[in-house]
């Protein structure tokens, strides 16, 4: 009598939960990476609003939907607006205005700023304008203030401002130098503090000596 030779079976009970456990083990190890935004704390609003805002501390920028930059209603060059920023920021208000920045560079110009304090950037953009364009105008005005918050930290403390902020939120400071830090970084950020907003500022026109 002829034997039949009986194929060896495999057992795949197991390799669904097998599987179930790779996926879970997969999904919990692998890094998913998040849209990329902008990491800045901006004024409220509210605050903005209350402030007695005079024509001449405000700079208007506006995208249109072309991905177009005006400043002021004048076409201007991204590549620009940093410097353009920097101008209106660091201008410092007129020699016999008794708010002009005494630590400004500027060219003190009656018709711009009278000092950081007061200095507002309002910035609108169209809806149809790309984001990547609206980020780039975002940086270029962040970098305008790190520049001037820079440039009053290594006068005054011999360090950028950016490595004083650096080291006050290291976890291995130690809790009296924080302290230190605390004080210093403050001084900077009052002295250009970050006042941009995108929203309607009720604006008071003023006549300007010539």
């Amino acid at each position: 009598m002829r034997r039949t030779r009986e194929n060896p079976e495999v057992h795949a009970g197991s390799m669904a939960d097998i599987a179930f456990l790779l996926l879970i083990f997969f999904l919990v190890t692998t890094t998913i990476q998040t849209d990329v935004g902008l990491d800045r704390k901006l004024p409220s609003d509210d605050v903005i609003n209350h402030i007695d805002v005079n024509e001449r501390n405000v700079l208007r920028i506006s995208l249109n939907k072309n991905d177009e930059l005006f400043v002021e209603d004048r076409v201007l060059n991204i590549d620009r607006l940093k410097q353009q920023a920097i101008a209106f920021l660091d201008n410092g208000g007129a020699t016999e205005n008794q708010i002009f920045c005494d630590y400004c560079k500027g060219a003190r110009n009656p018709k711009s700023s009278d000092n950081p304090q007061k200095a507002i950037i309002s910035f609108s953009s169209d809806r149809e304008a790309s984001y990547g364009t609206y980020v780039t105008i975002q940086d270029q005005l962040a970098q305008a203030y790190r520049e001037l918050r820079n440039r009053e930290a290594q006068r005054l403390y011999g360090q950028d401002f950016a490595a004083m902020e650096d080291k006050f939120y290291a976890a291995e400071t130690k809790p009296a130098e924080k302290a230190a830090l605390k004080i210093n970084v403050e001084r900077i950020r009052e002295m250009f503090p970050m006042n941009i907003t995108e929203a309607e500022l009720n604006v008071q026109s003023q006549k300007v000596s010539q």
